[in-house]
């Protein structure tokens, strides 16, 4: 398709990728992930808030940057692709907004969602309070540095057991009151129709023309 746009997802977590390239399925984008250029360094989310390691993210593809690449043939060709990052995570009333920027690495950067979930689940054990909330930051940038930010919250409360095997990360133990199940428990449809992400990613859709226009507008000329 002449006029389709290539956008690389700048995530890793293939939960996250699978997800979003379902929510864009029928948009015309060419979608593309990091395994699809080789092996590239994972980026440092240092980052104080979703913001920050959305925009790190997504903008650190785009550019590839030169500390980094400066070896692989590959990197021209990729050099100047736009990118959609994702930040995420659970933010906990109880826990004062943890696990919040450090969801992925609540339990140790190499710990399972399992992992994760049952320290989190300690950390909760006695407290009456289980308001929870996933939050949801996408960012788009392309190689000039301009970026595009679309941001999400969908809230409910934390089990104190698991329930469900869909879904990853903190889903079996998030519970959605309005469908009475947790995310874990929902089909992917299901769960993308009212989730963080898909309120996110829908509000992206919902402007996906004038999205393209942006793209291309900011798109360094060759």
């Amino acid at each position: 398709m002449k006029d389709q746009l290539t956008v690389v997802i700048a995530s890793s977590n293939p939960g996250k990728s699978a997800e979003i390239r379902d929510l864009l399925t029928d948009y015309p984008i060419c979608i593309k992930k990091l395994s699809d250029f080789g092996p590239i360094p994972p980026v440092v989310e240092d980052g104080k808030t979703f913001d920050e390691n959305a925009y790190k993210k997504a903008s650190f593809v785009s550019r590839f940057d030169e500390n980094a690449y400066k070896k692989a043939s590959f990197v021209s060709r990729v050099l100047g692709l736009p990118a959609l990052a994702d930040d995420s995570g659970l933010v906990v009333e109880a826990l004062d907004g943890a696990p919040g920027i450090y969801s992925a690495r609540y339990a140790g950067d190499d710990a399972s969602d399992i992992q994760r979930c049952t320290k989190l689940l300690a950390e909760m054990k006695g407290k009456t309070n289980r308001r929870a909330a996933f939050e949801c930051v996408i960012s788009i940038a392309v190689p000039t540095g301009a970026a595009l930010t679309y941001e999400a919250r969908c809230e409910g409360l934390l089990l104190e057991t698991p329930a469900g095997e869909n879904g990853f990360g903190y889903d079996p133990v998030f519970y959605y009151p309005p469908l009475k199940k947790t995310f874990a428990e929902l089909t992917r449809e299901q769960k993308s129709r009212i989730s963080h992400r898909g309120k996110a990613l829908g509000e992206l859709k919902d402007e996906f023309d004038k999205v393209s226009i942006w793209i291309r507008q900011h798109m360094p000329r060759l």
